[in-house]
């Protein structure tokens, strides 16, 4: 188009397409105006020819007369005095209902021409591409920060159907076409509205029978005339049939085939051609006792009945008791039948199928050579003294570092000594209340007996024996003198009063707790208490010479079942429900821990030399552990029938026991040696039984005599038993 072409009032300048503009009053007014004034010639553009003009640079700032305008990409509208102004919605709707109308695709100078380039790669640059002339698309200017872009979209109720156009960089809004579009292939429907995916198919082809062919085109030649390539086909089919090359098809043989499930002695059947078959277990044949008359002689009678009906249902001999029935019309359902049928179906596909040869080992081999138990004398073989006296069951019993004395606690609140050789009560002290535990101290200087009762416990002076060690142990307890500033400390120390000193009751230690277990150290000034409540603070170890207490623990691992000082080391053994801890005392650490495997430890016993330990659980096992080797059991014993209540170790002798609540104290041989190549040697060696069962309950503790090869037990019949 030139220069001197006329445009019509309103519209759209062909070449550039860039720019509208509308003539607000009638074209006589204006006269010849409205001309197009080319394209990009230089720095700017003369875009209409008016007696003002209006110029464009390449920024795309309008200049009319000496005045900026905004950008040229907006349409412009040109008033009667020359001077441009953006067209109104309206005007814009009239200018675009003709916009394309002669174009083709080649013409669209907007498109972005980069083909498969990445648009990141335009990132640094203010174009995003090139058109189809080779000008650069500029970016639009992006000066608006979030907050106004968050106002324009608070205010523009159209913000939300404002996209970006990645080709261009230009906002683009969505038509309520676009926009029905998207919606429509976001639910997964089709885009053409008109198109219903569910209408009627109509068939290429009718099903009725026509009348005229489809086509009236002539048959071919070849169909009346026979085929020469069929011809020689069938003339070699026919020489191979008659050369026996080719073979007609047999009959298929359409009856059923069966074969015998329990065939093994044909070595032509079908399981009889597998060499180590193994053939399916037959059921027993019915006897007499399934008969529905059975003879009289197998109808059981009313006690066979009821010792049938008590037996578990492994140990019957047969399933079902025979009856007897008038006619077999009368004979019911069989209960069982169902259940039968499952069991043989378990019994057919569970089966061996294979037969493998066995190895030829004499099962005498398989044991291992124990030594015999008269060679590992001595050991504790039958009942010497029966200690009676007490009328509750004997929790903990405690015998005296010389062996001459031993004292109990029970449950009925009270605490016997005893004298070993004639089992003798010396001594009676009252308690009142249950005894949890009861030790002795093992330091021969110091005459003191410890006695958890609920919260407290109780250290005695049995005075027993040598008079300068009771006068002794007095005055070391007398000597104490309290700091000016007593320390906080988790017990308290009490002295006794003079009625409690005439029983033998010198100290109080209370812990506003119960106390379930006390043991001492092996040099007797300390001793460790285990309480039974939650927390770190379930246990303490108390010093007696300063009475002092302390809480070693800063938290929990779980209920605390037994402790126990290490006899050499300065160690400490905690044993919870499912571990044992070991603690150095000196470097406050844990040094190991030993996992038993068991659901709930009970107790525990430290071998006199330090290196192996043994616990016993309330799932009837004795776990022994070699601290040199790991942290997993060594050996585990199962001997007992019902939990296992104590352990203990003789303190010279290579002999261990452990008692259970099926009354039986079992002792086994433990030879441990000094080669460390060399693994201890276990053999149990007697079972020693005696106490009687009370309330579910046997033996509840076990000890040796301190140089004897002897035992003691107490178990819930109230009695202290002594084994030699």
């Amino acid at each position: 188009m030139s220069a001197a072409s006329r445009l019509p009032p309103g519209g759209r300048c062909r070449p550039c397409s860039l720019f509208q503009w509308t003539l607000p009053v009638a074209q006589g007014e204006l006269g010849e105006s409205g001309e197009c004034g080319g394209h990009w010639t230089g720095a700017a553009q003369l875009v209409f020819t008016l007696p003002a003009c209006v110029w464009v640079d390449r920024k795309g700032a309008q200049l009319l007369n000496g005045m900026t305008w905004s950008c040229p990409l907006q349409r412009l509208a040109v008033s009667p005095a020359g001077a441009p102004s953006l067209a109104t919605e309206a005007e814009v709707s009239t200018l675009d209902e003709d916009e394309y109308a002669g174009d083709s695709s080649d013409e669209e100078d907007i498109r972005n021409t980069v083909g498969n380039v990445p648009l990141e790669w335009y990132a640094d640059f203010p174009h995003v591409g090139y058109d189809l002339d080779g000008r650069r698309i500029y970016k639009p200017l992006r000066t608006r920060d979030e907050l106004d872009q968050f106002l324009d979209k608070m205010d523009d109720p159209d913000y939300w159907r404002t996209v970006q156009d990645r080709a261009t960089g230009w906002d683009v809004r969505l038509t309520d076409e676009q926009v029905a579009l998207v919606q429509r292939l976001q639910r997964g429907q089709f885009g053409d509205v008109g198109f219903d995916p569910y209408e009627l198919a109509v068939d290429f082809f009718s099903g009725d029978i026509m009348i005229h062919p489809v086509t009236n085109r002539p048959a071919d030649k070849r169909s009346f005339i026979p085929s020469l390539v069929e011809k020689e086909k069938v003339s070699r089919m026919v020489h191979a049939i008659k050369m026996g090359w080719i073979q007609p098809r047999r009959p298929r043989d359409q009856t059923p085939s069966y074969y015998d499930l329990w065939a093994q002695e044909d070595p032509n059947a079908v399981l009889g051609r597998h060499k180590m078959h193994v053939p399916a277990p037959k059921l027993a044949l019915p006897g007499h006792a399934e008969s529905y008359n059975p003879p009289p002689e197998y109808l059981p009678s009313e006690e066979e009945r009821l010792a049938w009906e008590q037996q578990e249902p492994s140990e019957r001999k047969l399933n079902f008791l025979p009856q007897k029935f008038a006619s077999l019309r009368a004979v019911p359902a069989y209960g069982r039948f169902i259940q039968e049928r499952f069991e043989r179906c378990l019994d057919l596909y569970l089966c061996p199928r294979q037969r493998r040869m066995r190895v030829n080992v004499d099962p005498e081999d398989l044991i291992p050579k124990l030594p015999r138990p008269r060679d590992l004398q001595p050991f504790p073989t039958c009942q010497a003294l029966v200690y009676k006296g007490h009328s509750d069951l004997v929790r903990s019993f405690s015998v005296s570092p010389g062996g001459q004395w031993l004292a109990s606690g029970s449950d009925d609140g009270s605490v016997r000594l005893w004298e070993v050789a004639t089992a003798r009560c010396m001594r009676t002290v009252p308690v009142g209340a249950v005894v949890r535990s009861v030790a002795w101290n093992p330091n021969s200087a110091v005459c003191l007996v410890a006695v958890a009762v609920d919260d407290a416990v109780l250290l005695l002076n049995p005075a027993l024996g040598d008079r300068l060690a009771a006068g002794s142990t007095d005055q070391l307890l007398s000597a104490f003198s309290p700091p000016e500033e007593p320390a906080l400390q988790p017990a308290q120390w009490l002295d006794a009063s003079e009625e409690q000193r005439q029983h033998g009751l010198r100290l109080r230690i209370s812990h506003g707790k119960p106390v379930m277990q006390v043991t001492w150290h092996g040099r007797g000034d300390y001793l460790a208490v285990v309480l039974a409540a939650p927390g770190h603070t379930q246990v303490l170890i108390h010093q007696l010479s300063r009475r002092r207490s302390q809480s070693p623990f800063r938290r929990s691992h779980g209920q605390v079942q037994r402790v126990l000082f290490h006899p050499s080391r300065p160690f400490l053994l905690v044993a919870s429900q499912r571990s044992v801890r070991l603690y150095h005392l000196l470097r406050q650490e844990l040094t190991k821990k030993l996992m038993p495997n068991c659901k709930w430890v009970s107790s525990l016993a430290v071998h006199p030399a330090g290196d192996n330990v043994i616990c016993g659980s309330y799932d009837s096992k004795l776990v022994w552990f070699d601290l040199d080797l790991s942290t997993r059991p060594y050996k585990v014993l199962r001997h007992h029938k019902k939990a296992l209540r104590a352990v203990a170790f003789h303190p010279r002798y290579p002999l261990f026991a452990s008692g259970s609540d099926d009354g039986s104290v079992i002792v086994c041989h433990g030879m441990v040696y000094n080669d460390l190549l060399q693994n201890p040697l276990l053999v149990p060696v007697k079972v020693l039984k005696g106490h009687g069962l009370a309330r579910g309950l046997g033996v509840l503790d076990v000890a040796f005599h301190p140089t004897q090869p002897w035992l003691f037990s107490s178990g819930a019949d109230g009695t202290i038993r002594l084994f030699t």
